[in-house]
């Protein structure tokens, strides 16, 4: 079983940043992809961008690129979701996800583990 703890959320004025971080523990897979995915209210949970772990190979969604940055930190089993430029949009709770395999995937139920969510509102 694989454990995802995310970190990071709070309330930031429109423009400004945060960074969000997930930690990943127990089983490890060989080659796997982790993803950001963000639930607003009252929407379906959409993908925003996903990294694969070996290879370092990005997706994103259109609507965060140049805005936003995904990475990882190998030692710390860690994952990162570097947010720029925030729009009241962005609202939403952000999900760390992690899904066995190296093909990429865009659909929520493509996911295998889940953290339980971080609040991001952007005020304007």
């Amino acid at each position: 079983q694989v454990q995802l703890v995310e970190s990071g959320g709070g309330l930031v004025l429109a423009g400004g940043s945060l960074r969000l971080s997930c930690v990943a523990s127990g089983r490890t897979f060989s080659n796997y992809v982790m993803a950001w995915l963000r639930q607003a209210p009252g929407k379906e949970r959409t993908f925003v961008t996903a990294i694969n772990w070996t290879s370092g190979l990005r997706s994103y969604t259109d609507s965060v690129k140049g805005r936003f940055t995904i990475s990882r930190d190998n030692a710390k089993n860690t994952v990162y979701l570097q947010m720029n430029s925030l729009k009241p949009e962005d609202t939403a709770v952000y999900y760390c996800a992690a899904r066995n395999g190296s093909s990429w995937a865009r659909r929520s139920d493509e996911y295998d583990y889940w953290g339980q969510g971080t609040q991001v509102t952007v005020s304007s």
